[in-house]
Formats: C-alpha cells, structure tokens, sequence
C-alpha cells in the first residue's frame, strides 16, 4: 500500500491567496482606527489628529499625560489580551474539530483564573507585593490552564475525543473551577474580594504599563510558535488517520498545540480575567474572512479577537459613563446567543 508523503506546507504559504492577505490587511486597518478612537473617547475628548500627534510625540502636555499615563496601557493590554484568548480558541477548534471549543466554555480560563487567584492569595497573605511578583503572574495561570486543559482531554478520552463529550466535561469542570476560585476569594485579603467579581468577569480597568510590558512579549513569542505549526494545525483538521498517513506525530503535535493554546488563555487570563467568548467568536469571524488555512487564520483571528476585547472596553467606559462597566459583559452578551445558535446547529448537522 503506497504511503502518503509528508504534507510540506510553507508557514507563508496563505500569501499566494490575495483575497486573505486583503482581509487581514484590513483588519489591522480597523485594529488600528479603532485603538485610536478609543484613546480619544472618554470623560476628556481628544480629537483623533491630536492622538496621533501625542503617540508621535508631538502632542501637548496635558493629551500626553491623558493618553499615555491612563488610557494607552488599558487599550493595548485589551488588544494583546483579545489576541492571545482568539488564538487560543483557533487551536483548539482545529485540533480538536469542533466549533464549539474554546478556552472559557471547556474549563481551560477556569484553571487559569483559579491559578491566579489562588497565586495572588498566597503572595498577599505573606506580605510580598504584588507589584513585584507580577510578572510570574502569566506562569501561575499557564500551570492552572494547562492542568485543566490536560484533565479535560483525558477524561474526554475513549477511543479518541468525543466532541459532545468533552464539550460537557468542559462545562462541568468550569464550574468547578468557578466554585474552588470563589472559595479562595473568601480566604483571601479583603481587597482582592471587593475586586474579584469584577476581575472573573472580565475588565482591563486599572491597567498599567508594567501588565503591558509582562503579557505582551508572552503573547507574541506564543503567537510566533502557533503561527510556526500552522501547516501542523492544518493536517490536524484532517483526522488522525489521514494526519498519520501524512506523516504527522499527531499525539505530540496536539500536545504541544494544547499547551500553546493554554499558555496564551493562561497569560490573558491572568491580566484581564476571564473575558469570555473571544476565543469561540474571533476564529469562527475570520475563518468566514480568510479561509480555513491556518497560515492566515492565526493572524486574521489574533486581530478579530483584539478588535471585539478592545471594542467591549470602548463600550464598556463610555456607555455608562461615569459608571464603567466590565468588558466580559458585552462579550457575554454576544457570545452567549452565538454559542447557542452553534449548538442548534451542530445538533441539526
């Protein structure tokens, strides 16, 4: 029986589809429009020439304060954050080859904000500042979403992985997850409690420069690595059987995808919170945009999930002005109703 070759597929290899580099190019158009409508909306208006002008550095004094000191570390921390949790619901979807997958509803966001919490608990309680263990923040909820992600596909386990199945398991494990972080709320500083329902569901309120420079390098060396196993993402949408046939490792690679797809949802997690829906809306908006191609997936949904997270935040801290709400809510309130038409749909499929 004659043996498939090893499927060889260029990284760049979604550029000879113009259609899709158009696209892509035009959702970094909207990212940036729209990050530089967000720096001029707020209780202070600043037209958006005066924005530009203050990020050349040509700008007034008191826009530069403005800008630079309190609005600018939120928006991109809101950004690098709907980056990493879009990409991490694109990998999941193709490794495991299901459209609803993704790292809040199947428990992985769960372990992520119980690790953090859990590690903001313990280093208070000893008196150590959190401004100086912040930046191990990222690693703390990388082990909790790892180890959830890992139970979640072992026990969705039985002659390979069931979707329905390990969608349920998901779900179950998540409240757990929720459950055990209220109770180390309870156990924890007074602070942390008053904030914390704010933080679970999801804000980039309070933000500064110093979460920015922690999550940012994080988030793009993970996206450097997925976007390297794209061609690997690609086989794995395959099946096993015809992945193996083309020479694929598949157990190592979705191994090492998972854990790239729970470094990235761990990492926002831990800054953001759990801002839900992003990572099973954005892969699923630009796989409508550019194809199924992981080439230009990975980068089409890293900018779909920066453009709905920096969105709720622009809507979140003007439309109740001086009230600001957390982000998570407005995606919530998307992505709930589109997580169910995906079920109907699933289940009529």
């Amino acid at each position: 029986m004659k043996k498939y070759q090893p499927l060889r597929m260029k990284w760049f290899s979604f550029l000879v589809d113009k259609k899709a580099v158009l696209y892509i190019m035009l959702l970094a158009v909207f990212t940036l429009a729209l990050l530089i409508i967000s720096v001029s909306m707020g209780q202070m208006k600043i037209h958006p020439i005066e924005v530009v002008k203050t990020l050349l550095g040509m700008g007034e004094s008191m826009n530069e304060l403005v800008i630079k000191s309190f609005r600018l570390p939120r928006i991109v921390l809101a950004l690098v954050a709907g980056m990493a949790l879009a990409v991490s619901g694109a990998i999941l979807q193709g490794i495991i080859r299901n459209p609803l997958a993704s790292p809040d509803i199947i428990g992985i966001t769960g372990g992520a904000s119980l690790a953090a919490v859990t590690f903001l608990t313990i280093f208070s309680g000893r008196g150590t500042e959190v401004t100086v263990s912040i930046h191990w923040m990222p690693f703390a909820a990388f082990i909790g979403a790892s180890v959830l992600g890992l139970l979640v596909y072992i026990l969705s386990w039985k002659n390979g992985v069931n979707p329905v199945r390990l969608v349920l398991i998901g779900i179950g494990l998540a409240a757990a997850m929720q459950a055990l972080t209220n109770m180390m709320i309870l156990f924890g500083p007074l602070y942390l409690a008053t904030q914390a329902q704010i933080w679970i569901t999801g804000s980039v309120n309070g933000a500064n420069w110093n979460q920015v420079k922690t999550l940012t390098p994080w988030v793009l060396l993970f996206l450097l690595f997925v976007w390297m196993y794209a061609r690997r993402l690609n086989v794995q949408e395959l099946g096993e059987d015809l992945a193996r046939g083309f020479g694929s490792v598949v157990q190592k690679d979705r191994l090492v995808l998972l854990l790239f797809s729970t470094a990235l949802a761990g990492g926002a997690v831990a800054f953001v919170g759990g801002v839900g829906f992003v990572g099973l809306m954005a892969p699923h908006i630009a796989r409508k945009l550019v194809g199924s191609s992981f080439g230009a997936l990975i980068p089409a949904a890293a900018l779909v999930g920066a453009l709905l997270v920096m969105g709720a935040d622009l809507i979140a801290r003007t439309a109740f002005a001086p009230l600001e709400v957390p982000a998570g809510v407005f995606t919530a309130a998307l992505g709930a109703p589109y997580f169910i038409y995906l079920l109907y749909r699933s289940k009529n499929q």
